[in-house]
């Protein structure tokens, strides 16, 4: 595939998502946006950018232990960072988790009843993962809707990203410690990062304030523009490779 006229990484974060818009040498421009549709409404396919987002994509009917296939081959790798790979449950579950007019508390035992019957052996929904299931189906919605974004819009992990950037070997210092930014595990990221070309100037904790959103998120987002730049060149490492499908054509697999 050709290369793209620029490189998007996408995070969530709180009311919608941090994007880095990369063009993969000396321009990062880093914003805040609400929607997906924000960045995809115009445009006709060939001037789309390529876009790596840190968000599941492609939900099966079932799953076994840990999770899909693309989280039980990517996690090993990370090392002391595996438990940032979290297990996505099936579709049952995760749309059980958005239903409308419900509340949370409700919704959260309607998706944890929905995976245990889904899954084998029987697993309930982590609370983490439950948080990110109105952006997961924001990402599923779209791409249904859309079917000829799939070729612009990758499922990516910034861990596994910054594993890939470090040689394919584990980055042993953690982003956050007691759920507080580690200076130390940020400034390897953006080390990571810089030499990789990714101008890093704007990576401050000025900047993710004014963005409302971590530094984190914005390091992140950054390692995921990096990733869509290799998908751009067919560089990308894929987990599984092939990819698998769901049963609604959605790939399923996570790239770095």
């Amino acid at each position: 595939m050709m290369p793209s006229r620029a490189f998007i990484g996408l995070d969530g974060c709180r009311g919608g998502w941090i994007c880095a818009r990369w063009d993969g040498a000396g321009a990062l421009q880093l914003s805040r946006i609400a929607r997906l549709e924000d960045l995809l409404d115009a445009g006709a396919p060939a001037a789309l950018p390529m876009i790596a987002i840190d968000m599941p994509i492609g939900l099966p009917e079932t799953v076994g232990p840990k999770g899909r296939t693309a989280e039980r081959l990517a996690r090993p790798n990370l090392g002391p960072r595996q438990s940032s790979v979290f297990s996505v449950p099936a579709r049952a579950a995760v749309e059980a988790g958005v239903r409308a007019g419900v509340d949370e508390a409700t919704r959260y035992r309607a998706a944890c009843a929905a995976a245990r019957a889904t899954s084998n052996p029987p697993r309930a929904v982590a609370k983490q993962c439950f948080h990110i299931f109105p952006k997961i189906m924001e990402v599923d919605a779209l791409l249904r809707s859309r079917p000829e974004l799939l070729p612009f819009v990758h499922e990516c992990h910034p861990e596994v990203a910054f594993w890939a950037m470090n040689g394919c070997s584990p980055v042993r210092q953690a982003k956050k410690v007691k759920n507080r930014p580690n200076p130390a595990g940020l400034d390897l990221r953006k080390g990571l990062l810089e030499a990789e070309g990714l101008p890093i100037d704007a990576l401050t904790a000025q900047a993710a304030l004014a963005l409302k959103a971590g530094l984190d998120d914005l390091i992140d987002a950054c390692a995921c523009a990096w990733t869509a730049k290799r998908v751009a060149y067919g560089k990308a490492l894929r987990f599984p490779d092939p990819p698998e499908q769901d049963a609604h054509g959605l790939p399923v697999c996570i790239t770095a």
